[in-house]
């Protein structure tokens, strides 16, 4: 048992909050969740990782990666948005990416690691964030935690929603998914 828990450590939430990460290999993709202590019973950790699973296949992500994936408290996500991004708020969901875009993926300079995998990065989303956005959405807050996990994840991707064009053509990457994983009976 002790094999499946990690320290992710350059995620800098884990830094913060130096706990293991339970970690799920997926075919093509390693994925490190770490649920912070009061929303473990509230969230289940395969649900999380076929989402994520879900996500970067119709991203057509065919080359080994792994990620971290991250649900934690208001406090936690408003430090790390004051640290990383100068806004003293909390937020719904934060993505560390390491590579700036799709393009850099290939194009890196880094040598790859010797298991081929190409590190994403962390996405760590606020539970009690997603508890109030789904209620002042008036639908289930499984579907909120699935939306900002997909959306964390097509940041760590390189999609961008900066300007309209962009957030308009990440809202519908979002909402493909979101029918997928509908039609999957997942939501």
């Amino acid at each position: 048992m002790l094999d499946e828990y990690k320290i992710l450590k350059n995620c800098p939430c884990c830094a913060m909050m130096p706990t293991g990460m339970a970690v799920f290999s997926m075919t093509g993709c390693e994925l490190y969740v770490k649920i912070d202590e009061p929303f473990q019973e509230c969230i289940a950790e395969e649900w999380l990782r076929r989402v994520v699973e879900k996500t970067l296949a119709l991203e057509e992500v065919n080359s080994p990666v792994e990620l971290g994936l991250v649900i934690t408290d208001d406090e936690t996500i408003r430090q790390l948005n004051r640290s990383y991004r100068g806004r003293d708020e909390t937020t719904d969901v934060l993505s560390f990416a390491l590579r700036e875009n799709r393009q850099d993926a290939a194009e890196t300079p880094f040598i790859s690691p010797p298991d081929g995998a190409a590190h994403l990065g962390e996405v760590l989303l606020s539970y009690p964030q997603a508890a109030i956005q789904a209620k002042e959405h008036k639908h289930p807050l499984e579907r909120e935690l699935a939306l900002l996990v997909i959306h964390g994840v097509l940041h760590l991707l390189g999609h961008r929603d900066e300007d309209k064009a962009a957030e308009a053509r990440m809202r519908a990457e979002e909402k493909r998914v979101l029918g997928e994983l509908t039609d999957e009976r997942l939501l």
